[in-house]
């Protein structure tokens, strides 16, 4: 079987190498011809544990190519996913520009029956707009050519993702044709083996799934950290209001955890996309516009208590950074807590050493010079005024207490991700502030 990715982004690279790695014939197309050249010799552009070694692996037996020609693509493909850039808008409305603008390209060179699968992540009707556009081109160049369209939106989690695709949870394809059906039924085959279900449904309910699931588990950080919240003003512990929620067979101990925010390149995005399309209908999404301010609320809570620590004067304080992706097992930076945390200290004066096992290149990208970048965890905390621990790295769990003393002129940690026992911290000489610990417990 031959298929066509389109985009070879993180959605589009893992999606075409995993169906390569499966004995599918692929091909990725991108226009960026660095980034092709690139993949044609063995540099990915992103990083996911797993993602290059299967890469070359699946290169090396002829099943995965890459070129800029999506006309070369079409070749004899029976099924081609768009897999392109939904950015979001100033609106929160994601850009449907690089999806059309494929669709157009589809229709002006399939010469055979295809199937055309919106893989982005996209809103309500986008698979609409995809058939009328392959269609008008169609129409345009005098020919029939039968073509069906279907949504199969991805939930891969980043750091997670071959994992994710290899075992899904399930498997949703939204189409109106049973010829669709069935072709990609027989591209996931290898999947169903394994007893991993998949779900054939109307293609506005496929569109709108992937959007409801990502809400739905933003929705359960956000109300996990507005208890954290509470509880440090009433005098618990989230850590045990946690455990004692998640034992419940309803709720289950799933992103639940409290922290400083979620980000990357998914939730932030989806939330916002929902919540336009509910308003382009007249119905507010009252709940997640909660969720969407509380995340963003929450994303100051770290920079707040190292204001509050110093009396409100950070002003040639020096602090350490322990993490700058949004989540561990990624370089992703996008909507990450920890630009906005350091641009609020930047910004109140202080000065900035930070570590990060694989983000610091893109985090130059983001704050070039204004922040200093260590070696290793260590460097950074030479004469530091404190340590701020944004994301929860397995390199950073057990850390040594009696080197980060000597190193450090203000022995203060600030635990973005309660990662660190209190009483530990407390017994080797810190301060210690998490987040949703009772107030009247941290040293302030």
């Amino acid at each position: 079987m031959k298929i066509s990715i389109v985009g070879t982004g993180y959605v589009g690279l893992v999606t075409g190498t995993c169906f390569a790695d499966t004995g599918v014939n692929v091909t990725c197309v991108d226009i960026d011809e660095k980034k092709i050249s690139n993949l044609k010799k063995g540099i990915v552009p992103i990083y996911e544990p797993g993602l290059e070694t299967m890469i070359k692996n699946n290169v090396e037996k002829g099943r995965l190519h890459f070129t800029t020609s999506l006309k070369e693509s079409l070749d004899q493909a029976e099924v081609i996913f768009i897999a392109v850039g939904t950015p979001p808008g100033e609106d929160g409305s994601a850009d449907l520009s690089h999806v059309l603008t494929v669709a157009k390209e589809i229709g002006k060179h399939i010469d055979h029956s295809i199937v055309v699968v919106t893989k982005s992540t996209v809103p309500i009707g986008t698979a609409e707009k995809v058939r009328a556009a392959v269609k008008s081109e169609i129409e345009a160049r005098g020919i029939n050519v039968p073509f069906n369209v279907a949504s199969n939106p991805e939930f891969l989690k980043e750091g997670n993702a071959i994992d994710d695709f290899l075992k899904p949870d399930r498997i949703v394809v939204g189409t109106d044709s049973e010829d669709a059906e069935k072709v990609i039924r027989r591209l996931y085959k290898p999947f169903l083996l394994n007893n991993h279900p998949i779900l054939f449904m109307d293609i506005p309910s496929a569109e709108l799934t992937k959007y409801a699931a990502n809400s739905m588990l933003a929705t359960k950080i956000s109300f996990m950290n507005d208890i954290a919240n509470l509880c440090e003003l009433v005098g618990a512990d989230v850590n045990m209001v946690r455990k004692g929620i998640g034992s419940d067979s309803r709720i289950g101990n799933k992103f639940i955890y409290p922290g400083i925010g979620y980000g990357g390149s998914c939730f932030p995005k989806d939330v916002k996309a929902i919540i336009r399309t509910a308003n382009s209908y007249n119905y507010p999404l009252r709940l997640l516009q909660a969720v969407e301010h509380i995340n963003e609320d929450q994303k100051r809570i770290i920079a707040a208590k190292v204001k509050n620590y110093f009396g409100n004067d950070v002003k040639g304080k020096t602090f350490s950074v322990w993490g700058l992706s949004f989540k561990p097992h990624t370089d992703d930076m996008r909507e990450a807590p920890a630009k906005v945390i350091i641009r609020e200290l930047l910004e109140a004066g202080a000065k900035i050493k930070a570590y990060d096992p694989v983000a610091m290149d893109e985090a130059k990208k983001v704050f070039n010079n204004d922040i200093e970048y260590g070696q290793d965890p260590y460097d950074v905390l030479i004469d530091s005024d404190g340590l701020l621990l944004l994301t929860e790295w397995p390199e950073f769990r057990i850390p040594n207490y009696n080197v980060m003393k000597k190193l450090m002129t203000t022995k203060v940690v600030f635990d973005g991700r309660n990662i660190y026992e209190m009483k530990e911290m407390n017994e080797n000489g810190f301060d210690y502030l998490g987040i949703g610990r009772a107030a009247k417990d941290q040293k302030v």
